[in-house]
C-alpha cells in the first residue's frame, strides 16, 4: 500500500496547530466568546505558605498604615489635591516633587529588574489585586459558598432560597468590603483625620465626594465580583510590557517536559512495583495544575502570557508526585533554557544592564535625598512694587520670603544680605520662629547705599541661616531707579 505522505504532513501540521491553539485564545472564554467561569481549587505546600504570609503581611500594612503616627504624620499619605506626601513620616513638600518622581520611576524599574530575572512574580505575589482577591474575596466566598466543588454545584442549581440566601449575603459582604477598601484608599489621600471628619459630618454637606466614593465602591465591587482574573488578562497594562522582559533565561514557574512527557492517566497495567511505568512521564495527567490556576492556564503548555507565578501549580504538582512516590520539582521554579539545555544563565547581559541602570538611580535618589536641605527658603521680589528712597543715599526693595521646615525640629532663621557690601536688611513682622514641618511667610525690604548699584537692575546675594548655620544662597534681583 502506498503511503500518502502529503496526507501525513497536513494531520501533522493540524496536530502542531492544535497544541498551540492555546496562543490564540483566553483560558477563561469559551469559543462563543461567552465567560468561562474560573474556579480556584486551594492548595497546601510550602509556596502557599509563603503567600500566605507575604499576602497577609501586606494586607495588615496596607490596613495600618494610614492610622500609623510617626512625629504627629501618618506613616503614608499620597495627598495629590494638596501636594503633599508623607512616604515612610518623611514630608515632601511641592518642592521635592522630583524626589517623589524619581522615587517612583526607580520603583518601577525594580520592579521591571526583578521581572527580568524571576519573571511576572510582582503579579502573584504583591500585586493588589491579587492580594485582594485571592485573599479577601474568595475567601468571603469559600467560607459561604464552600469549596470549589459546592460553588459549581451551587451555580448550576436552578434557584432556590438556600442559593438566594448565599448569593445575596456573599454580594452584600463583598458590597460592604468594596466600600470600606474605598474608604481605606481614600484615607491615604485625604488622612484619616479628613477621613473620620467625612464620615461623621452630614452626607448633604459632601454630596460630590460620596458620589465619587458609590462610584469607586461600585468598580472595585464588579472588578473583585465579576471581573476578577479578567483584569490581569485584558486590564492591566503590566502585564503586557512586562511580558516582554522575560525570555528564555528568565526564571518563571515552569514545566520540566523532558521529565513529564509523555503523560497518560496511570492504569493497573501500569502499576509495576508501585510506581508508574518508567517507560513514560512522569505526569499522570491528572490536571490538578489546572484546577488551581487562578487564570485557567495549562502551565504544560509552556511560558505563557496569563500565568502570573503564583506558584499554585507547584505546590499542585508536588502534592501528586509525593503520593505517586515521585521527585517533586515536576513544575518548579526554573528556567526555559535550564530545562531545554541544561544551561543557567540569569544574569544575561540584558539584566547586567538593568541592574547596572538600578543602581545607578538608586544612587541619585539616595544622594539628592540627603542632600535635601532642612529649611527651604524662596525669596521673591515684592511683585508690583518699585524701589523706595531710603534717606538720602539709600534705595530698598521690598521681598517676599517662604520658609519652609522639613524637619521634626523648630528652626530659628535667619536672612542676611551677603553682597554687596553696606546692604541692610529690615524685616517686616517676625518670620524667626519655624515650627516642625510647617511653612513661615513673611515680608522684608533690603537698602543698599546707591554708590553700590551700578545701573537699573542689580544681583544681590542673600543667606539663608537656620539655627546660625547658612543652609542656601538666593541670588534675587534688586531695582534701582533709572538715572
Amino acid at each position: 500500500m502506498e503511503t500518502d505522505y502529503h496526507h501525513l504532513d497536513v494531520i501533522g501540521q493540524q496536530i502542531a496547530e492544535e497544541q498551540q491553539a492555546f496562543r490564540n485564545e483566553l483560558a477563561s472564554i469559551n469559543k462563543d466568546g461567552s465567560r468561562k467561569w474560573v474556579y480556584t481549587q486551594e492548595t497546601h505546600g510550602r509556596y502557599t505558605t509563603a503567600r500566605n504570609f507575604v499576602a497577609y503581611t501586606l494586607l495588615l500594612f496596607l490596613f495600618t498604615a494610614p492610622f500609623v503616627r510617626i512625629h504627629d504624620n501618618p506613616l503614608i499619605l499620597l495627598n495629590v489635591l494638596e501636594r503633599k506626601f508623607i512616604i515612610f513620616g518623611i514630608v515632601f513638600w511641592p518642592q521635592d516633587f522630583y524626589l517623589v518622581v524619581l522615587g517612583l520611576l526607580t520603583f518601577i524599574l525594580g520592579i521591571a529588574v526583578f521581572t527580568s530575572i524571576l519573571g511576572r512574580i510582582w503579579c502573584g505575589w504583591t500585586c493588589p489585586q491579587t492580594i485582594f482577591l485571592e485573599f479577601v474575596f474568595r475567601k468571603v466566598e469559600k467560607l459561604i459558598e464552600g469549596n470549589v466543588h459546592k460553588q459549581m454545584a451551587l451555580d448550576k442549581a436552578p434557584m432556590s432560597g438556600e442559593k438566594f440566601a448565599r448569593k445575596a449575603l456573599k454580594h452584600t459582604v463583598f458590597l460592604v468590603m468594596s466600600w470600606v477598601i474605598c474608604n481605606l484608599f481614600l484615607s491615604y489621600i485625604i488622612g484619616t483625620d479628613e477621613l473620620f471628619k467625612l464620615i461623621t459630618e452630614p452626607p448633604s454637606q459632601h454630596i460630590s465626594g460620596l458620589t465619587a466614593m458609590v462610584v469607586v465602591s461600585g468598580l472595585f465591587y464588579g472588578v473583585f465580583s465579576r471581573f476578577r482574573e479578567q483584569a490581569c488578562l485584558v486590564a492591566c497594562p503590566y502585564g503586557r510590557f512586562m511580558s516582554a522582559l522575560v525570555d528564555p533565561d528568565t526564571v518563571a514557574v515552569t514545566y520540566d517536559f523532558k521529565r513529564g512527557e509523555p503523560r497518560r492517566k496511570p492504569s493497573k497495567a501500569d502499576k509495576i512495583a508501585g510506581g508508574v511505568n518508567e517507560a513514560r512521564g512522569d505526569c499522570i495527567d491528572c490536571g490538578q495544575c489546572v484546577t488551581v490556576c487562578p487564570t485557567a492556564i495549562d502551565i504544560r503548555n509552556g511560558i505563557q502570557l496569563e500565568c502570573v507565578n503564583c506558584t499554585a501549580c507547584i505546590d499542585a504538582c508536588d502534592s501528586v508526585m509525593t503520593k505517586i512516590k515521585k521527585p517533586t520539582g515536576l513544575i518548579r521554579y526554573t528556567s526555559a533554557n535550564a530545562v531545554t539545555k541544561g544551561t543557567i544563565n540569569h544574569f544575561s547581559t540584558r539584566v547586567k544592564g538593568y541592574i547596572t541602570v538600578l543602581l545607578v538611580m538608586i544612587t541619585v535618589v539616595t544622594t539628592l535625598f540627603l542632600r535635601r536641605p532642612e529649611v527651604e527658603a524662596i525669596i521673591m521680589r515684592q511683585p508690583g512694587t518699585l524701589s523706595q528712597k531710603v534717606g538720602d543715599d539709600k534705595i530698598a526693595n521690598f521681598y517676599t520670603l517662604q520658609l519652609i521646615n522639613k524637619t521634626f525640629d523648630p528652626k530659628t532663621a535667619e536672612i542676611r544680605v551677603l553682597e554687596p557690601q553696606g546692604a541692610t536688611l529690615t524685616p517686616l513682622g517676625d518670620y524667626t520662629r519655624l515650627a516642625e514641618q510647617n511653612v513661615q511667610h513673611g515680608r522684608f525690604f533690603v537698602a543698599i547705599p546707591k554708590g553700590a548699584l551700578n545701573g537699573t537692575y542689580n544681583t544681590i546675594k542673600l543667606g539663608v541661616f537656620a539655627n546660625g548655620k547658612q543652609i542656601k544662597e538666593v541670588k534675587t534681583t534688586f531695582i534701582a531707579p533709572a538715572k
